[in-house]
Parts: structure tokens; sequence; C-alpha cells
């Protein structure tokens, strides 16, 4: 399994960003996915999954209404657009593969939202 998330960036807060995910080494549209982030001095977050259709997903509470999961199963991507971005969603952003928080994911994009 290799993932590789990119689009991270420093922004102000109510911006945007839109993170990508480049899958390889498995069958993508088999794989439920997730993204989830880490914020310094604390643990994995799960900010949002998605299942293997893209027909399906669910988003965390602190999220939902201002980021949107999708994937592309034909060019194995996965996607997370990120809106009205606050100060507190600044961490480190990783996708996931398969349903756990814990599974293989890649090194990560960085997300800083300030003023």
């Amino acid at each position: 399994v290799e993932l590789a998330e990119s689009g991270g960036g420093t922004v102000q807060p109510g911006g945007s960003l839109r993170l990508s995910c480049a899958a390889s080494g498995f069958d993508f549209s088999t794989y439920q996915m997730l993204w989830v982030r880490q914020a310094p001095e604390k643990g994995l977050e799960w900010v949002a999954g998605i299942d293997r259709s893209g027909g399906a997903t669910k988003y965390a509470d602190s999220v939902k209404g201002r980021f949107t999961i999708s994937r592309d199963n034909a060019k194995n991507r996965l996607y997370l657009q990120l809106d009205n971005l606050k100060t507190d969603d600044t961490a480190r952003y990783f996708c996931v593969a398969g349903a756990a928080v814990y599974g293989p994911r890649g090194q990560g994009t960085q997300v800083t939202v300030s003023a």
C-alpha cells in the first residue's frame, strides 16, 4: 500500500484548500478510505470516510458542512475539499486505506490556518 498526500498549505481563516491522495500498490476501488488529521501534541482524529464506490460519506461533527470527501476510482485518487477553514483545523492530514484510523497511511500534508 502506497499513499501520497498533497495540497496542503497555509491559509487565512475562512479560506479553502483541496487535498489529494494518490494511491498505488493495492486495488483502490475495493477499499473504504478515510481522512484523518493530527494536530500538534494531539492524537489522530478521524475527519471523514467514504465507501468503495463514493456513494456514501461520513464526517466528524467538527467538519460537517465545511469539508467534502470524494474519490475517483479511475484515477486511484482520494480528495478532501476544505472550505471555511478555522484555526482549529490546523493539523497534518493523512489519507488512510481501509476503515481503521490507524490503518496504512502516507506521510501526510500540512494544513495551517492562521491570520
